[in-house]
């Protein structure tokens, strides 16, 4: 696969028109993940008079939140940053009946980038890997939902990372936060790398007995620290989000906390999964929509919700300290919080996998155990996708009640916490790398050096 020629390419191209094709059925759906898109547009740019521009129906989510008209220039997205505003306006330039179309191609776009990235700085196979994931777990939302692009730009920032272009890397950081929060949670990983590189950080001691003094040699450390990156990257996203704020405080600051805090249990999540099974002690489920999913309310939902919440806080904690012991490399690093972030939310949406593709496929994580548990996880987050959210119901809340779904999603679920621990504590070697591609005059990475050590141990086969 690493050739510069255009057969290279054919994986992707073949991919592309195949999710097309795939997807093709919701690209005129005025209650699809791009419609919203175009609601929030259209009601940037020319207020809240815009919407009968669009059916009834679509923009209906907004105009229930509307008490009065709004100007141009102040209604901004519920659920996401504002910046989006920008990849869900370039989609304005064709006409409005053929917007979803838009979004699809600047999606496909993506994905090619995506490819592009990996043939040029993977390791071998990486790219036609990425090209597969693909096209097995995001094949019904890789060209209807926006997340190809924080991935590239989370994909842009481990690979700077790696070849120590620092500014490079906080800067794609940057903007991948002003279109989804989660990057944000790489902050401190991408702060501790370059703390590490430029050798600011006390180097750990293998003894865990003086761990409160380690602990406190770090802190005294941070008078020696690198920060103007760190600021740079802030300032990026307080900028932005600043400027937008100076339009509508409320809806650039306000309303995304308030929606995570608020919004439910969705039925895809690990937690839904828990509250499921607590059906056979006795505590009962309903389902109800809202927050734009479908949710689960129990009396255990809180319960749930904290402990979901603990495991987060802890769970990213460890992978931290794992990072400053040198247990994990950056890539490494990423990969872990995404995987303990997701499997700890209230929220587990099908196009969440996109977030972990490219990082995988960067790191070589196709051997037979990723092969068969991301497998798994992608065939059956497609299949409950595809074939049990689009049968036919009266009632959307029925469909989490048909039968074989909460058996999929959980059997699901299952395999995605097998991943995140095997990850974690390395059961399998799951986080074994595959060597990258050498740089002629550049440095060495951690990781090449470590893999071409393990190597001369023990050869792998491709």
């Amino acid at each position: 696969m690493k050739t510069d020629g255009a057969a290279a390419y054919v994986p992707i191209i073949f991919v592309t028109i195949s999710i097309f094709i795939g997807s093709s059925w919701q690209v005129f759906l005025s209650a699809s993940d791009p419609a919203r898109y175009q609601c929030y547009a259209l009601t940037f740019w020319f207020g809240s008079n815009a919407l009968h521009l669009l059916p009834a129906a679509q923009c209906a989510f907004l105009q229930a939140t509307l008490s009065s008209a709004l100007p141009p220039f102040h209604m901004l997205p519920v659920e996401y940053p504002p910046l989006t505003l920008l990849p869900f306006s370039l989609a304005l330039l064709v006409p409005l009946s053929y917007y979803q179309l838009a979004i699809a191609f600047m999606m496909a776009l993506a994905a090619v980038l995506i490819y592009w990235l990996l043939l040029q700085y993977g390791p071998r196979g990486a790219a036609l890997m990425f090209a597969i994931s693909l096209f097995v777990g995001a094949v019904g939302t890789a060209q209807s939902r926006f997340d190809l692009l924080p991935a590239a730009l989370t994909l842009l920032c481990v690979i700077a990372v790696e070849r120590k272009h620092w500014t490079s890397a906080y800067v794609a950081l940057a903007f991948g936060v002003l279109l989804k929060i989660y990057p944000l949670l790489f902050l401190p990983a991408l702060f501790c790398a370059e703390q590490r590189f430029l050798e600011r950080l006390p180097v750990p001691q293998k003894s865990l007995r003086s761990l409160p003094r380690q602990l406190w040699a770090v802190v005294y450390s941070a008078r020696r620290w690198r920060w103007n990156n760190m600021l740079l990257c802030l300032g990026i996203i307080m900028g932005i989000t600043g400027f937008f704020a100076l339009l509508n405080f409320h809806g650039a600051v306000l309303t995304q906390i308030d929606y995570f805090v608020r919004r439910p249990v969705q039925v895809e999540s690990v937690e839904a999964t828990l509250l499921w099974l607590a059906q056979g002690a006795g505590f009962l489920l309903t389902i109800g929509e809202s927050y734009g999913s479908l949710n689960i309310i129990s009396a255990l939902s809180g319960v749930v919700s904290s402990l979901g919440t603990f495991f987060l806080v802890t769970g990213y904690l460890f992978i931290l300290f794992m990072q400053w012991r040198g247990k994990l490399d950056t890539t490494q690093t990423t990969i872990a919080i995404v995987l303990v972030s997701i499997v700890t939310g209230k929220v587990f949406s099908p196009q969440y996998l996109i977030w972990l593709m490219p990082l995988l496929a960067y790191a070589g994580a196709y051997d037979a155990f990723w092969n068969v548990c991301w497998g798994m996880v992608s065939v059956l987050t497609s299949y409950t996708l595809l074939f049990l959210y689009t049968k036919p119901v009266t009632d959307v809340r029925d469909i989490p009640l048909l039968s074989g779904f909460f058996e999929t999603i959980s059997i699901r679920n299952a395999f995605f916490v097998l991943i995140t621990l095997a990850y974690l504590f390395n059961w399998f070697h799951a986080r074994q790398r595959r060597p990258l591609p050498f740089v002629p005059g550049g440095k060495v990475t951690r990781p090449l050096k470590d893999l071409l050590t393990f190597q001369k141990e023990r050869p792998e086969t491709f």
